[in-house]
């Protein structure tokens, strides 16, 4: 009895203790993320070598051993423009298998200079593909706010879920005046600079106008803010979740650190996009025990073997 009791009082202070550093989480089932397809806690990854050839099996590995915790697959950098069209397919087609949708990265602001008609080809074309999302890097892009806008209705329109991504540092030349900062004011160009400012506020505005024409989630770019644990500007993603939601965004994790950070701080229904080589350690930081103990994904039993 009296080992028990002690047991007893060991397992109330651990649970005092993490719910003092992690007051969000109550350790009850029903906070678990829920079943694929998921509104929140999504986690998305890139490929191994972006899914080039020969690494096929890699992902064929990951998604048997683990595609219950992955929700996307991202082709990061514009990789499948040099695929053929067959093993495009052939990806695309082992994701959905596994319930995971797949999605571009950065690519189409290489179509810009083939004409107005060209991003229309493009999303018939990722569509036939078998892709489900097309990302759109507001940076790379460089267009004024009602183009990107277009972008996001003719992604829409095809049938596809637009995912628009953007940078909290913009040129200067892209930072209206005061007097314009209006909802949906005109900006007269003006000719690009070589100087790059910090405002999350224009990030905010322009993240929440692609949202009411359509777009189904906004990508943080890392690079920003995201690209080092220790240097993370918590009070820019604290305003970005708090304008936008958590459902609404996905952050990019550059490590396992990165991620951590984030699970601690905002829980669970944090959508991230991660390297591959860190799904189960993300998955187990998500999970009741709140730490890279891989027996709250796998089960006791699987050590057993």
């Amino acid at each position: 009895m009296p080992v028990r009791r002690e047991r007893e009082r060991a397992r109330r202070e651990r649970e005092m203790a993490s719910n003092y550093y992690y007051g969000w989480k109550s350790f009850s089932e029903d906070e678990d993320r829920p079943e694929k397809p998921r509104r929140f806690g999504v986690t998305e990854i890139r490929g191994p070598d972006h899914c080039l050839a020969g690494r096929r099996h890699d992902l064929e590995d990951i998604l048997e051993s683990m595609g219950e915790f992955v929700d996307g697959l991202k082709f990061s950098g514009g990789s499948h423009s040099l695929m053929p069209k067959e093993f495009i397919r052939e990806i695309t087609e082992l994701a959905h298998r596994h319930n995971i949708y797949v999605s571009t990265g950065d690519w189409s602001e290489h179509l810009l200079r083939k004409g107005p008609s060209s991003f229309k080809q493009y999303v018939e074309d990722c569509k036939n593909l078998g892709f489900d999302t097309i990302e759109l890097n507001a940076g790379s892009l460089k267009l004024p706010e009602e183009a990107l806008l277009r972008f996001v209705h003719l992604i829409k329109g095809g049938g596809l879920k637009a995912k628009p991504q953007f940078s909290v540092k913009f040129d200067r030349s892209e930072i209206p005046v005061t007097g314009d900062r209006a909802f949906g004011a005109y900006i007269a160009p003006v000719p690009p600079s070589s100087e790059i400012i910090e405002d999350v506020d224009l990030l905010i505005r322009r993240a929440e106008r692609c949202l009411e024409a359509g777009a189904d989630m906004i990508m943080i770019d890392a690079d920003d803010i995201c690209k080092y644990a220790d240097s993370l500007r918590s009070d820019i993603i604290a305003k970005i979740i708090g304008r936008l939601g958590l459902e609404k965004t996905m952050f990019e994790a550059s490590s396992g650190k990165t991620s951590e950070w984030f699970v601690k701080r905002y829980g669970p229904r944090v959508n991230l996009f991660v390297d591959h080589s860190e799904v189960m350690n993300l998955e187990c930081l998500r999970g009741l025990n709140l730490g890279r103990n891989h027996t709250s994904v796998l089960g006791s039993s699987f050590f057993r073997i």
